[in-house]
């Protein structure tokens, strides 16, 4: 489930927002449907990135 806080210009989260975000951080979990990235797979999606960027940069 996910929770949306909307926080406005000089507010500040109230304590309990706080222990919310901080209870919802956990590990990423790898599975077979999601494995993690080879160093050379990372650089090959790092790569992609920057070229998608730069394409909507440009448009």
């Amino acid at each position: 489930m996910t929770k949306t806080f909307i926080i406005e210009d000089g507010q500040t989260p109230t304590p309990e927002q706080l222990e919310e975000v901080k209870a919802a951080e956990r590990e990423i979990q790898f599975d077979e449907d999601c494995p993690e990235l080879s160093p050379a797979m990372y650089k090959a999606f790092r790569c992609s990135v920057a070229q998608r960027n730069r394409k909507k940069k440009n448009a």
